[in-house]
């Protein structure tokens, strides 16, 4: 996404010198270039492609574990899958839901997503042939969020929704293994590192943390001031980045025995607007660095030490709803409201 052709390469960048991708004048489809400069840093088969195929909004993004694949889900109700190298393929879609996907994140073994929809179901789906193998019904409203237990031979999973529930899954059963209740509509869910806790946050602007044995809450974190739209776990599973409508990200401790606030740093430049989507947060694979969804058209960076924005890369039409980084190259993907996905390399 970068312009390394007029840009230096920088390691870190105060908010006055932001390496800027310059998209060009006419449309481009997916797989081919669109960037510039000899530097190549990862491997894609150019720079920055865009990435085309989607007939509506694209909301979420998740790379497997196993990086080789890219899953992007859409208002059109479905989720394309394209190779996270060279030209970046679509080579399947998962079809069946009947309103529009909202999240979408691979289980551990990179063998199977799960997908949660406005229809108030969720989608069980087998990664290599792209068939649906359970679907998860048991929530009464739009299931907004879902997450994936990070290690384990248990396929678990977390989802939130406008019920006000967040309900716990295993992909052995179909129904539920376990209701969380809360007073408030659910729009983010996220797993600790060992599965033992679930956070949720929703329209009461808080962060609740819950044990998953006794179901029951052990922790309120607040400091936002308006609806949570994401939460994500830091790969080391010490912090939670929070996205809110209030127009900031934070991070929080989450570690066991911390006392006091465990508000920990607060990155500012993103935006929320009257639309409210619910846009997501994302951390790099080494932790030090965090993105997150911005309804200015930009793909904003923050270094996670100085809390110092690194990049403002422009280039989508409209709000930018998801931003995650590649599991193992220098590389960032980016989908927007104008229905199209970014994915491209961050300069060096």
């Amino acid at each position: 996404m970068a312009d390394t052709a007029t840009a230096p390469p920088v390691a870190k960048r105060s908010r006055n010198e932001l390496t800027l991708y310059q998209p060009p004048t006419d449309q481009f489809d997916h797989g081919e270039d669109i960037g510039g400069g000899p530097i190549r840093t990862s491997s894609l088969d150019a720079p920055t492609m865009k990435l085309t195929g989607h007939k509506g909004s694209v909301y979420c993004l998740a790379y497997d574990p196993a990086a080789q694949v890219l899953c992007s889900g859409s208002f059109d109700m479905t989720c394309l899958l394209w190779s996270a190298t060279g030209n970046c393929a679509n080579f399947n879609a998962l079809s069946g839901h009947k309103n529009a996907v909202l999240d979408v994140k691979f289980a551990n073994d990179s063998e199977h997503i799960v997908t949660a929809s406005a229809d108030k179901n969720l989608g069980w789906w087998d990664a290599n042939t792209g068939s649906r193998v359970k679907r998860f019904m048991g929530h009464d409203g739009i299931v907004n969020a879902v997450d994936t237990i990070r290690s384990g031979p248990a396929p678990l999973v977390v989802s939130g929704s406008d019920d006000r529930t967040a309900r716990l899954w295993d992909a052995r059963s179909r129904k539920e293994v376990g209701v969380l209740e809360d007073d408030f509509q659910i729009t983010a869910v996220a797993y600790s590192a060992d599965g033992q806790t679930v956070y949720t946050a929703g329209i009461d602007n808080g962060i609740t943390a819950w044990d998953v044995r006794q179901q029951q809450r052990t922790m309120k974190m607040t400091g936002h001031t308006d609806t949570v739209t994401c939460l994500s776990l830091d790969p080391k599973g010490t912090h939670l980045l929070s996205n809110s409508m209030d127009g900031t990200l934070k991070t929080w401790d989450v570690r066991p025995f911390v006392s006091g606030n465990r508000l920990d740093k607060t990155f500012v430049g993103g935006t929320h607007n009257a639309e409210k989507g619910l846009l997501n947060c994302a951390w790099s694979a080494d932790g030090s660095m965090v993105t997150g969804g911005s309804a200015d058209r930009i793909v904003h960076v923050w270094d996670v030490p100085t809390c110092e924005e690194l990049y403002a890369l422009p280039g989508h039409t409209g709000c930018v709803n998801a931003v995650i980084f590649h599991p193992k190259e220098n590389v960032l993907a980016s989908a927007s409201s104008d229905k199209s996905i970014f994915v491209g390399e961050l300069a060096q």
